[in-house]
C-alpha cells in the first residue's frame, strides 16, 4: 500500500507533467512575453502620407499607404496640372484632397483680425484636430476653411506620439492656401519635435513610421527632407511671430534669450538654416544656432511656465523687458502640458498646451479664442469660459 507521503509526491509530479504538457500543446507555456515582443516587432502599417519627394533628375516620387497597409510608390516624369493628393487618417477617416501650392516664409508680424484661434501640440492626432476646428467653426464638415479673414495659429509639434503626422501637416498646408484666398491666415510655428525628428531623433516616433522607412530602404527624416514638398514647407516656417499685441513662440523666452538682443526675423531665419541638421552640425554652424536649439532657446525653454530652478524661471522685471522690446502685451506658448489653458505672471503669459485626447474626453479647455480684445478658453464645442 502506498504511503501518504509517496502519494503526495506522485500526485505533484503527475500534475506538473500534465501542466507542462498542456502548456506546450496550447503553445502558451512561457510565451506571453515573447508574444508581446513579437507584436511590438510586427507593428503594422496603417494609412499614411502622402509623401512627395523631388528627385535629382527632376522627377517626382509620391508615396502613400492605404488603411490595409499597402504601399503605393509612383514616380512621375512631370506632375499633371490637375494633380491632387488624397489624404485620410490612419484608419481611413476624414478624407480631404490637397493641391500643391507655392510655399514661402510667412510674415513675422500680422495685424490683429477680429478673431484669432490658437492651439498647440497636435502630435499626430488628426481626430483631435478635426474635432476642435469643426467645433469652433474654423473648418466646415468637408474640412475646408470657414474662418473668413481671421487667423489660425498653431504653436508647433505635429511630429511624434500619434499616427497621423503627415496628414496633419497636409491639413494645415491646405488650409493655409484656402485661408489666404479668403483674406485669412494660417500660421504653423516650429516646435521642438520638428527639429528632433528631422535630426533623426525618433525616441517619440510611432513604430509604424520606422517600419515604413525600413520598407522603403530610407531614413525616416528623408520623407520630410528639404527636397520634399512638406520639407520645403517646414523649412519656411517661423519660430516666433506676432499677431496684434501678442507674441507666439513654442516654448518660451528667457533672460539668456533677451541678453542676445535678437530680432524676430533673425531668429526665424537662423532656426531655418539648421532645421535639417543634427545636434553636432548645429553646434559647428554657429554658437547662436547652438543656443537657439538648446534648453534656453525658444523651442525648449520652460521658465515662463515652470518655477523649478533647473528651468531658469524668468524674473518678472526680465519678462517686462522682453515685452517692451517686442512691443507686446502677452506671450502665448505651447510645449509644457497643463490640465487646462493656463495663465502666468498675472495673465501676461498664456500656456495653451494640454493633453488633447484627455481634455477632449473630459470636455476641458483645448484652445484659445481671441475675439477682438477678449480671451476665451474653448473646447470641442466652442467657448467654455472667459480666460
Amino acid at each position: 500500500m502506498m504511503s501518504k507521503t509517496s502519494f503526495t509526491k506522485y500526485f505533484l509530479i503527475a500534475f506538473t507533467l500534465m501542466f507542462i504538457s498542456s502548456g506546450l500543446s496550447a503553445g502558451t507555456f512561457g510565451s506571453d512575453g515573447n508574444k508581446k515582443k513579437d507584436k511590438e516587432k510586427k507593428e503594422e502599417l496603417s494609412a499614411d502620407g502622402p509623401y512627395v519627394l523631388y528627385q535629382p533628375d527632376g522627377k517626382t516620387r509620391v508615396i502613400s499607404v492605404d488603411k490595409k497597409g499597402k504601399i503605393t510608390d509612383t514616380t512621375y516624369v512631370a506632375l499633371p496640372e490637375d494633380f491632387i493628393l488624397h489624404v485620410v487618417d490612419h484608419k481611413g477617416r476624414f478624407p480631404f484632397d490637397v493641391r500643391l501650392h507655392p510655399v514661402k516664409r510667412p510674415d513675422w508680424k500680422y495685424r490683429q483680425p477680429e478673431k484669432v484661434f490658437v492651439m498647440s501640440d497636435p502630435h499626430g492626432k488628426l481626430d483631435c484636430v478635426i474635432s476642435l476646428l469643426q467645433g469652433n467653426g474654423i473648418i466646415d464638415k468637408n474640412y475646408n476653411w470657414s474662418f473668413g479673414n481671421n487667423h489660425l495659429m498653431v504653436i508647433g509639434d505635429i511630429f511624434d506620439r500619434g499616427k497621423d503626422v503627415p496628414q496633419i501637416f497636409w491639413l494645415f498646408y491646405k488650409l493655409e492656401d484656402e485661408a489666404a484666398k479668403a483674406g485669412g491666415t494660417v500660421s504653423f510655428l516650429l516646435g521642438n519635435h520638428e527639429p528632433l525628428v528631422l535630426a533623426n531623433d525618433l525616441r517619440y516616433t510611432k513604430d509604424k513610421y520606422k517600419v515604413l522607412a525600413q520598407k522603403l530602404n530610407m531614413n525616416y527624416p528623408e520623407l520630410f527632407g528639404p527636397d520634399t514638398e512638406l520639407g520645403k514647407w517646414l523649412g519656411t516656417r517661423n519660430t516666433m511671430q506676432i499677431i496684434g499685441r501678442d507674441l507666439y513662440v513654442h516654448a518660451g523666452l528667457g533672460k539668456n534669450f533677451y541678453d542676445r538682443n535678437l530680432s524676430i526675423p533673425t531668429v526665424n531665419e537662423e532656426m531655418s538654416k539648421a532645421l535639417f541638421m543634427n545636434k553636432k552640425e548645429r553646434r559647428v554652424l554657429s554658437p547662436l544656432i547652438a543656443f537657439l536649439y538648446g534648453n534656453d532657446g525658444p523651442i525648449w525653454y520652460r521658465g515662463l511656465v515652470r518655477t523649478d530652478a533647473k528651468y531658469h524661471p524668468m524674473a518678472q522685471d526680465s519678462l517686462q523687458m522682453v515685452m517692451e522690446r517686442y512691443k507686446v502685451k502677452h506671450i502665448i506658448v505651447g510645449h509644457t502640458i497643463f490640465k487646462d489653458i493656463s495663465t502666468f505672471y498675472d495673465g501676461k503669459v498664456i500656456g495653451v498646451n494640454v493633453d488633447n485626447k484627455e481634455n477632449q474626453k473630459k470636455k476641458r479647455g483645448r484652445a484659445l479664442l481671441i475675439d477682438k480684445n477678449t480671451y476665451f478658453v474653448v473646447g470641442d464645442k466652442g467657448i467654455l469660459r472667459k480666460l
